[in-house]
């Protein structure tokens, strides 16, 4: 949950997520509806998707791999996990980096090169470090350091204990390390979301395809999303109108903006699909941009 999300926004899902699951085994025989639901509003659904399959290949082995290569073949388990979880949880010498790690080495070698491209000399130097005795309590002891000490900026250079060795520190270009290329602008994609009520109160909704954002989840029926406006697809015959809103959402390569129609529907004209009734709890389970389009529709059609 801490990757791209900050521990006060993953804490109250976290709890939640470990107390109906508590045990590996009990995450695997979920079904993905329920876990996909108990993760919305996190994003980078993705993650949700990997440590369900995880949990399964993880229950079906009996048990977690204790190396880097066992724990690089989980689903969704890439070399910073792997490493982290091989010294800390099983006292393997493997080299843990994260962008706290990153930035020692790089202050403490004054390392020139910008990020990306610099990683693989950072982590060689970080590499070189790495003690054979108590790898996971080094690993956590330098993360630490990057995160409140070797801090992005002003790092309390006074209170580091590698002061003395930093070469940054000595060059008094500690703060301007590590160097990173500038992101390029996000692009924009548009699309047009469907928000269809009953006069029962149920809303016309979709299980979103396996793959891709938002893969696996509730959402509402919507064009795809483009650069260009999308032609209209609407998902069934009703008189459809312009709620007269647009939601904007940031996803991490781009920016999306959706235009939301609405259309109020007889309940006899309407009866195939996967119509469910409008309830704080169907909210909560939706992705955070089909939920701002959700309140955006019902506001529209109460108005009108």
């Amino acid at each position: 949950m801490l990757q791209q999300t900050t521990v006060a926004a993953a804490t109250g899902y976290f709890e939640a997520f470990v107390a109906r699951w508590p045990r590996v085994e009990d995450l695997a025989a979920a079904a993905d509806g329920q876990v996909m639901a108990a993760w919305a509003g996190l994003g980078y659904y993705a993650r949700a998707r990997n440590l369900l399959a995880c949990a399964r290949a993880v229950a079906a082995a009996g048990g977690f791999p204790d190396d880097e290569a066992g724990l690089r073949a989980l689903p969704g388990v890439g070399p910073y996990t792997a490493a982290a979880v091989a010294a800390i949880a099983f006292g393997r010498r493997a080299v843990v980096v994260d962008g706290n790690v990153e930035r020692v080495m790089a202050r403490l070698h004054a390392v020139e090169a910008p990020l990306p491209a610099a990683k693989p000399a950072l982590h060689a130097l970080a590499a070189a470090l790495t003690p054979d005795a108590r790898p996971g309590d080094y690993a956590q002891a330098v993360m630490d350091l990057g995160a409140t000490i070797c801090t992005p900026r002003r790092p309390a250079c006074g209170l580091c204990p590698w002061r003395a060795p930093c070469a940054a520190r000595r060059l008094r270009i500690a703060e301007m390390l590590p160097r990173k290329v500038a992101k390029p602008t996000k692009p924009l994609r548009r699309g047009v979301v469907y928000v269809a009520l009953r006069p029962d109160g149920a809303v016309l909704l979709e299980t979103r395809p396996a793959r891709g954002l938002l893969g696996g989840m509730l959402g509402l029926p919507g064009t795809d999303w483009g650069e260009a406006a999308p032609a209209p697809r609407p998902p069934l015959a009703a008189d459809w109108r312009d709620a007269g809103a647009e939601v904007r959402h940031t996803f991490t390569h781009f920016h999306l903006a959706l235009r939301v129609v609405v259309a109020p529907v007889a309940a006899d004209a309407a009866r195939a699909g996967d119509w469910r009734p409008w309830s704080p709890a169907l909210e909560a389970a939706l992705p955070t941009v089909m939920r701002k389009a959700l309140r955006a529709g019902m506001a529209a059609c109460r108005c009108n």
